[in-house]
């Protein structure tokens, strides 16, 4: 039996768009890419650590790859991303998590205000300079990934309080930046992982008491993420999406 080849419907099509992708070193945001690039995305990556793991691997798809490398809670850095050409579209995946106990932290006032440094302030100035550089061109729409820790405090006694208030914070922001972009063309919503098997939780938790008995894998996100960038999301505005496996269910 041949094969039928299934091209893609107009609404997934990103062919002749450019996204940008944030954390796209691993985890999530390297998964968010790929599947970007597999909807025909134009990509520009952007981590703290190296990209050309990621590079490779989007080339590979035929797709066109630029990477920046740097620190996103540099306004400055952040002001360059949006210099180079238009940006169609934006998956802010970039975040920290510190997994110790947060009362036995002798730094906890310098972890605390890092954490909210990177995890809040670097999404609203983030998506402020997207908004503004979309308008400009005709729209766009952005994601801002937030965490089921901002729906219920955590999955588990384990996620630090830190966490839990810059997701939550992340699921506000998306709300209140939906208000100021919808008006000016640009889309801005969330999705809300339950725990996933990225470096940034090794050793942090464990699937077995979660409803499916297991993490999340990265590309589970990533295709909710690639959605809400596309035509097919194109009356979504200020929505989270909670991609979880029933971790979370309201």
């Amino acid at each position: 039996m041949s094969q039928t080849s299934v091209s893609l419907p107009s609404a997934l099509d990103l062919r002749g768009r450019r996204a940008l992708v944030t954390g796209a070193a691993s985890g999530i945001g390297r998964a968010s890419a790929l599947a970007l690039a597999q909807l025909g995305a134009e990509l520009l990556l952007t981590d703290r650590a190296p990209l050309a793991g990621t590079r490779a691997e989007i080339e590979r798809t035929g797709a066109t790859c630029t990477i920046s490398e740097g620190d996103l809670t540099s306004d400055t850095f952040v002001t360059t991303l949006f210099a180079g050409g238009r940006v169609h579209a934006v998956a802010h995946c970039a975040a920290i998590l510190d997994g110790r106990n947060w009362r036995e932290d002798p730094n906890w006032h310098e972890r605390f205000h890092r954490v909210m440094d990177i995890n809040v302030r670097v999404p609203l100035t983030l998506t402020a300079a997207a908004i503004d550089h979309m308008a400009e061109h005709g729209g766009g729409a952005i994601v801002l990934v937030g965490s089921v820790a901002g729906r219920t405090g955590g999955t588990s006694n384990f996620t630090p309080p830190d966490y839990a208030a810059s997701k939550g914070a992340v699921h506000a922001l998306v709300k209140w930046l939906s208000r100021q972009a919808i008006g000016r063309g640009v889309l801005v919503n969330g999705v809300a992982p339950g725990p996933v098997q990225t470096p940034m939780t090794t050793g942090f938790t464990t699937g077995a008491q979660l409803p499916l008995g297991r993490m999340g894998r990265p590309e589970e996100l990533a295709w909710p993420i690639a959605f809400l960038c596309t035509p097919a999301a194109s009356y979504f505005s200020g929505a989270i999406l909670d991609v979880n496996g029933g971790a979370f269910v309201g």
